[in-house]
């Protein structure tokens, strides 16, 4: 009797990062020049000129009849406006997309009032959308600071998760004497781990499998959420990690303990029982009984004694509106999965094109990674 071999093909789920506004165009720079593999990029603004300074992503003009490609002057009406016009082109955009991340500046006008606009139609598409956004310095003034937390509102009442990074707090660990233009790359780097981060694991294949649809279970407990790595070597390397991973100057105001949802995943060259252990039993020192938690262990190679722990934590109460995530200056993420080199090409009927800078000062606007 003969038997015929069939080899499947594994697909890897669609993921799309979509950058909108300025400090949106910004993050998805920064993370095409860190060759995060396995996503699609795409960058949706009203100002034409930060549009034309994108490379290798998809760009969206947006509201060309409405703000004639000259930005939406710090006004979120006119960049939810602006959104609102372009529905069929960011439709096309987002079809076929399993999960689209949504990263923005919160407090200017395209980022703020497209943002909710861009997620709700992910939304409807049936993709698990994810916000990762940013909160403004104090410098940039109350009513920028204001206009962030109506967006903030608005935003999380349309995905599945908002993650949010109180740049503030970044500049109080950062220092006083920390160059602006150092503050905002620092800003663009934890965007891109967060992305990065999340994606990792859901493209990588491990042991003890995390899939996409163990991230869906998670992160559809709508509402806040966080997420943490750390990276540690020697005999308490789990431990640390682990530690790390829950523990930060970032994570203001969050109670994981009010957690819902709840991924690990650890992956090191060789992570021993021990290592699983001691992570199992400090994160179930912090999240409630009734929590989902899944675990995923991945053998990687390209580690040595060093492990890395990540922790997604969605559904966390706090005080304030939106969440917090951390992503350690010492991690180190290696990009797997697909790699889908993208051309520079431009969607949509508007003539208008955005990377939000008209909504910040020119030597700020200059800052592109």
């Amino acid at each position: 009797m003969n038997f015929e071999v069939i080899e499947q093909e594994v697909e890897n789920a669609k993921i799309k990062v979509v950058g909108v506004g300025g400090g949106g165009g910004n993050a998805v720079i920064h993370m095409i020049n860190h060759n995060i593999a396995g996503v699609d990029f795409i960058c949706a603004n009203t100002d034409t000129q930060a549009l034309s300074a994108t490379k290798s992503a998809i760009t969206l003009k947006l509201g060309n009849g409405l703000t004639k490609g000259l930005g939406a002057g710090a006004d979120p009406d006119i960049g939810r406006r602006a959104a609102e016009s372009d529905r069929v082109a960011i439709e096309e955009l987002l079809t076929g997309a399993d999960m689209v991340f949504i990263t923005a500046g919160m407090g200017g006008g395209t980022g703020t009032g497209a943002a909710p606009v861009i997620a709700s139609i992910a939304k409807e598409l049936g993709a698990l959308t994810v916000a990762v956004v940013t909160k403004p310095f104090k410098f940039e003034g109350k009513k920028r600071i204001a206009a962030a937390e109506k967006g903030l509102a608005a935003l999380v009442e349309e995905v599945d998760s908002l993650v949010t990074i109180p740049n503030e707090k970044l500049l109080e660990i950062l220092g006083p004497d920390t160059p602006i233009s150092d503050a905002f790359a620092k800003s663009d780097d934890v965007l891109k781990g967060a992305v990065q981060g999340i994606s990792d694991i859901i493209m990588q294949r491990g042991h003890v499998n995390v899939d996409f649809a163990d991230v869906r279970a998670v992160m559809s407990e709508k509402g806040t959420a966080m997420m943490g790595t750390g990276i540690a070597t020697g005999k308490n390397r789990a431990e640390v990690a682990a530690t790390m991973a829950v523990k930060s100057e970032l994570l203001d105001d969050i109670n994981l303990k009010n957690a819902r949802g709840i991924l690990v995943n650890i992956t090191g060259r060789s992570p021993t029982l021990g290592d699983q252990t001691e992570v199992t039993n400090i994160v179930e020192e912090i999240v409630s009984e009734d929590a989902l938690v899944i675990y995923g262990l991945v053998f990687d190679d390209s580690y040595k004694d060093d492990i890395k722990v990540t922790i997604v934590a969605t559904g966390v109460d706090q005080r304030a509106p939106a969440l917090v995530i951390d992503n350690e200056p010492t991690m180190t993420l290696n990009p797997v999965g697909l790699d889908r080199n993208r051309t520079n090409q431009e969607v949509g009927t508007s003539s208008a094109e955005e990377i939000d800078f008209l909504d910040v000062p020119t030597f700020m606007r200059k800052q592109v990674d």
